[in-house]
């Protein structure tokens, strides 16, 4: 369906098309079918999947149409300030020639410019719950009028720990039956349920599956590779691939400015953007990204849900996501209206215990292979301390994190030096025949079979017959210890003995007669009392 097809509003109909829509996305074609009628409506909608446009677009219709002569506005709640800016920017293209007023509010800035704001009248309110709440209990903000309200990514809000800020901003705000709500989340859990059925009057279920994007349209290749070797790897995809824009993904706060630190050292500049960085420094990283100024992004995952970029050419896993769905949300990145996507993921001793979950979320296993020595790139860094910005105890920290002294760097360095000589004189030819045949028995093994493979293998050093290994060193460490217990217990026993011997000594001398006198001593003890 197209936009020009709708019953909307001309002025809408004008920024919509300015801002380059023409056909609606299945999201959108759902939701305004089922919204512009003002029934509530509970939407299950990934990432990317134009639902933004589609509640900007029905409250906007809606608003238009009853011009508004009761005074009514829009509240938009969204996890992030990132999303918050994203949401209004989104409002002021598509509402550029409606008349109405967009505005949005957040905390991490001051309160001076919001409050301006508020008092010019706001027709659409678009924040995060927090600073929402503040404004709404100090009298700035009057939430009588709230006709519309939208909660947007509403299951992240439940993993930020917003429940309780959301339950208390909705008894504030007029009843379900004087208001329309809208739910979005990306996935259909228990908490998200009970919050649509407990706030919402018979809201209409729309379900949008996007998993298909996710494997039908993105280029994905899973890498296993040793948590030390990481960057190594990373740095040969970036010389090879040279993306005109990317999003590293770790687990970790602490993990992506380390790996930002350590990329600038190799000659190749990025910017990581984390929960504790102000908020200034995280919206001029973001503009800088969407506008094509920085070409490499490091986040998390909770960081990352405002960014809206639309010609992502590549996305790197370099930590397994912890939960399978977030695996979906990342590349899912890479293929925004129509277009694809290149994915790589990296798969460590620490990653492989989330990869089955993965596989099995999506119903197909990742093509994959294993890292090879081509497949590393010096890492300049190697060595180098690197200090984060946010350390609480000034300490230094290395690739991971970890605190290490200067000689155990040393003594690192020279081992992997004399590691390499030993390689080379051992022959790439055999090293590339054995790796052939690793990624051959990979292939051929069930995800089941390749966790099992990969933790026994990863666990003892990285070697195949590693298993074996262990158990001949469990089995000898087994027999080290029977050893030491029966030497001990002779050892026991034999003090027992002595301790024994001692104390019937002493009992035997206690009990001894006195000795029998002769005739020379009967004289000696006569004369002796006198």
């Amino acid at each position: 369906m197209n936009y020009s097809e709708l019953n909307l509003d001309e002025n809408l109909k004008k920024g919509i098309e300015e801002a380059g829509y023409v056909t609606c996305t299945p999201v959108q074609e759902k939701v305004l079918q089922a919204s512009l009628d003002g029934s509530d409506l509970y939407v299950q909608s990934q990432t990317g999947t134009g639902k933004t446009a589609a509640f900007l677009v029905s409250i906007m219709q809606e608003l238009l149409s009853s011009k508004n002569e009761s005074g009514a506005n829009a509240l938009i709640l969204v996890p992030t300030r990132e999303l918050a800016v994203q949401v209004e920017d989104e409002a002021k293209k598509l509402g550029k020639y409606t008349g109405l007023s967009f505005a949005s509010f957040f905390g991490g800035v001051g309160y001076e410019k919001q409050i301006a704001d508020l008092k010019k009248g706001i027709d659409i309110i678009i924040g995060t719950p927090g600073r929402v709440i503040d404004l709404q209990e100090s009298g700035q903000m009057d939430l009588s009028r709230v006709a519309y309200l939208v909660t947007d990514e509403a299951d992240r809000m439940f993993d930020m720990g917003f429940y309780p800020s959301l339950r208390k901003l909705i008894k504030v705000i007029p009843g379900s039956e004087k208001r329309q709500t809208m739910l979005f989340s990306a996935t259909l859990n228990m908490n998200v349920k009970n919050l649509a059925y407990e706030y919402t009057k018979e809201p209409k279920e729309i379900t949008i599956e996007a998993e298909n994007i996710t494997v039908d349209e993105i280029d994905q290749e899973l890498i296993h590779v040793s948590s030390e070797k990481k960057l190594n790897l990373l740095l040969t995809i970036l010389s090879k691939e040279n993306p005109d824009s990317l999003i590293i993904f770790c687990n970790t706060k602490k993990t992506c400015e380390i790996l930002s630190k350590r990329l600038a050292l190799n000659g190749i500049p990025s910017e990581f953007i984390i929960g504790d960085l102000p908020q200034k420094k995280r919206q001029k990283i973001m503009d800088s990204f969407k506008a094509g100024k920085i070409k490499i992004l490091v986040a998390t995952d909770v960081a990352a849900r405002g960014i809206d970029v639309n010609d992502l050419a590549m996305v790197v896993n370099y930590d397994l996501p912890n939960e399978a769905e977030n695996y979906v949300h990342r590349i899912g990145r890479t293929a925004r209206a129509g277009k694809t996507g290149k994915a790589y993921t990296f798969c460590s001793e620490q990653d492989v215990y989330s990869l089955m979950p993965i596989e099995r979320y999506i119903e197909k296993s990742i093509p994959s292979r294993v890292a090879i020595d081509e497949d590393y790139s010096a890492d300049k860094s190697e060595g180098i301390y690197i200090r984060l910005d946010s350390d609480e105890d000034h300490g230094r920290f290395g690739h991971h994190g970890e605190r290490r002294s200067l000689s155990r760097e040393k003594d690192s360095r020279k081992e992997r030096k004399s590691s390499k000589k030993t390689s080379r004189k051992t022959g790439s030819g055999e090293k590339a025949r054995s790796s052939e045949e690793e990624i051959e028995k990979l292939a051929a093994m069930t995800s089941d079979e390749r966790l099992m493979y990969l933790k026994s293998k990863y666990a003892n050093g990285g070697n195949a017959d590693g298993a074996e290994k262990e158990q001949r060193r469990k089995q000898k460490s087994k027999s080290k210890r029977a050893s030491e217990s029966k030497s001990a217990k002779k050892s026991q026993k034999k003090r027992a003995g002595q301790k024994k011997t001692f104390s019937t000594n002493i009992k035997d001398t206690a009990r001894k007669p006195p000795k029998k006198l002769g005739v020379l001593g009967k004289i000696r003890a006569f004369f002796s009392k006198r």
